[in-house]
């Protein structure tokens, strides 16, 4: 699917656009080996799309499973504090990327980091009544109360 070659730049080099428009303006840009122009149309599924003579690998979606440790924020703003995001390579960092789902602050496990928001909310939404199974380590032997809290959901 075409798109502005801006767009694709800016999101799959993680830059602003008055960067990419820099880059455009030298020259530094290429589509199928023609130097690029700003406002350019360019599929990037199709073609091939160069920066300085190298291959720009252009992703649809980005899709990250990440074992979020112990005092980091399930949040793409952690507000002073560290978040999933923090812990992503600048290399597999674009504009976008968001946790597709949520696990508290002290908790360990696997989490989804994706741009991908049409899957998020499938995973996520009721509606779609996608089963996630959850593991915890607790103090003690619970009990039935213990169990029946759980069925009717913690606050």
């Amino acid at each position: 699917m075409s798109e502005r070659i801006e767009k694709i730049l800016a999101r799959e080099l993680n830059e602003p656009r008055s960067r990419v428009k820099t880059l455009l303006q030298k020259g530094q840009v290429t589509v199928d080996g023609v130097v690029a122009r700003a406002g350019q149309q360019a599929d990037p599924d199709t073609q091939e799309i160069c920066l300085a003579g190298e291959p720009i690998a252009c992703r649809a979606f980005v899709y990250l499973m990440l074992n979020k440790p112990t005092g980091v924020l399930s949040a793409t703003d952690g507000k002073g504090e560290p978040t999933v995001l923090d812990l992503v390579p600048s290399a597999l960092r674009r504009k976008g990327l968001f946790p597709a789902g949520r696990l508290d602050k002290d908790t360990t496990g696997l989490l989804l980091l994706t741009d991908d928001g049409e899957l998020a909310h499938r995973l996520l939404s009721p509606r779609y009544h996608v089963d996630k199974v959850y593991y915890a380590k607790v103090e003690g032997v619970p009990d039935a109360a213990d169990a029946e809290a759980f069925a009717d959901g913690l606050l």
